[in-house]
């Protein structure tokens, strides 16, 4: 299984997940559940540790395939996860770069 469709399997369910978190609670309503307690404050903390690895493979990778890291990063800020699947889900594929 290439990256791509990896990518793709884990950000088509993300995206409903999300969605249907957005219906339900909103988008404050998301981010009160990190700061509710403890238990939320270490899953929050675990994110952004997270994506901060990831963010440091996703600017060498993207620099290495001549693409604008930058965006990438900014979506990452925002949107969180889904921005690296979609780097990935909209990248070369592994054939390609081999």
């Amino acid at each position: 299984m290439n990256r791509r469709t990896l990518a793709l399997g884990l950000l088509i369910p993300f995206l409903l997940l999300t969605a249907y978190a957005l219906v339900d609670v909103g988008l404050f309503g998301i981010f009160a559940a990190i700061f509710r307690d403890s238990g939320g404050l270490q899953v929050g903390a675990d994110l952004v540790v997270a994506l901060i690895l990831v963010l440091t493979w996703l600017i060498q990778d993207a620099r290495r395939q001549d693409r604008n890291p930058w965006p990438w990063v900014v979506l990452t800020l925002i949107a969180g996860s889904i921005s690296p699947l979609l780097y990935l889900a909209t990248g070369k594929s592994e054939a390609a770069t081999a």
